[in-house]
């Protein structure tokens, strides 16, 4: 598959080296620009974003980059999922505070149900973190099942504590 894929990037605990989750996800963006094959052509500012659900973690730092080139959907999930570890990435609990976490949004509008990952991510269009930083990386994108633009997407959620950085 030979196209533009969208990765959300996000984090909310210090790295094992203590980095900030800020630089954890700017070592990410790093790992991401030299994958073989794939270029890291836009990224989103970053944004501090409230957890969700809501919970006593600290508040996240999230973004999403524009990848383009040849990717097939498990060679790409194990591409980020080392990245994750390289970072301290621990799997545990769903929705759990995390050094880094990485999600495939889309793969050049491919839908499908299994195996992993599910594409498009079955939760990118009700999150406001994920939707604002998409819009700064692929303005004119619109979700590959429900056929509904970015900011239609935005335009129907209730608010969510999203900031710019």
């Amino acid at each position: 598959m030979n196209t533009l894929h969208l990765i959300a990037v996000g984090a909310n605990l210090p790295g094992p080296d203590g980095a900030s989750p800020r630089m954890t996800c700017e070592r990410a963006l790093v790992r991401l620009a030299a994958l073989p094959g794939l270029s890291l052509t836009a990224r989103s500012r970053w944004f501090s974003t409230a957890p969700v659900p809501p919970s006593d973690q600290p508040r996240y730092v999230n973004g999403v980059v524009r990848l383009e080139g040849p990717a097939e959907p498990a060679g790409l999930l194990a591409a980020l999922q080392a990245c994750e570890a390289a970072a301290g990435r621990r799997r545990g609990a769903r929705d759990a505070a995390r050094t880094l976490d990485m999600d495939i949004i889309d793969m050049a509008g491919l839908v499908r149900d299994m195996p992993d990952p599910v594409l498009p991510h079955p939760r990118a269009h009700l999150r406001l973190f994920v939707l604002l930083p998409l819009r700064d990386v692929a303005p004119r994108w619109a979700h590959p099942r429900l056929g509904r633009t970015v900011g239609e997407l935005i335009a129907a959620l209730p608010t969510q504590d999203v900031r710019p950085l």
